[in-house]
């Protein structure tokens, strides 16, 4: 039975399954991309809610496994040569974990690197421009009288969607035929901007063809419905 006593978090999120890896988030448009690429691996996980809203990430113990202080991280007890591995950052998790399963990630070397772009692009843009429209357009940002800050990011998550739709053509998903960790990592951020931020109209959503063809493509696969809800808050 591994023994992670040594990692501090676990005093505050103990490990009943230590053999399994340890899972530490919530089902953010950041944290789904690490449930969703578990529920497609099939790798057993042990999933520990860290509540966003109770400052959880911010506590001695979560700062220990991250030091950025965010959400999602892991500690696989099965890490490289045997040893158990602690990894935050979730672009970095999805690399590690198809890695580890050689699954989602092509073996062809050109394709590999085609596929990582797409999970940069979205980590550089899609997440960032996308956050900020949720918070002008959904949270204490909608009270500023200047609109013009959630104008901006309106307009650059307009062209990030143009370069998805663009993208998309003639293509089931981002790297083709293949369903990848790039479209592991975008998903969940789509559906919050037309979802849970509720800027489907402030972004022209109804007007691509595309991205939402892709995107129901995505929520169409049990994996991606179950790794959407874990871990929920109660």
């Amino acid at each position: 039975m591994p023994d992670l006593s040594d990692f501090p978090i676990t005093a505050r999120w103990p490990a009943r399954h230590p053999e399994r890896l340890q899972l530490y988030s919530l089902n953010t448009p950041n944290g789904v991309k690490v449930s969703i690429m578990l529920e497609e691996t099939g790798l057993p996980y042990e999933p520990h809610l860290v509540d966003i809203g109770e400052n959880e990430t911010w506590t001695p113990e979560f700062l220990s496994l991250n030091p950025n202080g965010k959400i999602p991280a892991i500690i696989d007890p099965d890490g490289p040569g045997g040893r158990p591995l602690a990894l935050f950052e979730s672009g970095a998790i999805l690399l590690y974990l198809a890695e580890k399963t050689d699954r989602f990630l092509p073996a062809d070397p050109a394709r590999r690197y085609e596929t990582i772009q797409w999970v940069m692009f979205q980590m550089a843009a899609i997440g960032p421009m996308f956050g900020q429209v949720g918070f002008f357009h959904k949270f204490a940002g909608r009270e500023y009288d200047d609109k013009r800050p959630r104008d901006r990011y309106v307009n650059e998550s307009k062209r990030l969607l143009g370069v998805l739709e663009t993208r998309l053509e003639g293509r089931d998903w981002l790297m083709g035929d293949d369903y990848t960790i790039a479209d592991i990592a975008t998903l969940g951020w789509v559906r919050n901007l037309i979802g849970f931020y509720e800027a489907g109209g402030l972004v022209e959503y109804d007007e691509l063809r595309n991205v939402p063809a892709w995107l129901e493509r995505g929520l169409a696969r049990p994996a991606v419905q179950r790794g959407l809800e874990i871990p929920k808050k109660p």
